[in-house]
């Protein structure tokens, strides 16, 4: 289990995280891609970031947009340094296409 963040290290750590937030208790990050197969392939590409990272994430699809929201689960859905990894590791998806 993840030691759950303490929300001023969740901000430092967003400084570098284009396009994240805080909310709810959650990373948050919504992209929006060209059309319902960018959106599609995107979320394949994340799903296997996750499945080897082990850590997934809850993905909100709506036509060309995709919703993302991290936190862990053994961990009471807080915030911990596995959703910052998760997070980057997704950032850099996100700059490469």
């Amino acid at each position: 289990m993840g030691k759950p963040l303490q929300s001023d290290a969740i901000m430092k750590a967003l400084a570098s995280l284009d396009g994240w937030q805080y909310e709810s208790g959650k990373l948050l990050k919504t992209i929006d891609l060209k059309d319902f197969g960018e959106a599609l392939i995107f979320i394949n590409k994340v799903g296997q970031i996750a499945e080897k990272q082990n850590h997934h994430p809850e993905i909100i699809n709506n036509y060309r947009r995709v919703t993302l929201k991290l936190c862990t689960h053994d961990a009471g859905d807080k915030v911990t340094e596995k959703d910052l990894t998760l997070a980057q590791a997704i950032q850099l998806l996100c700059s490469h296409d």
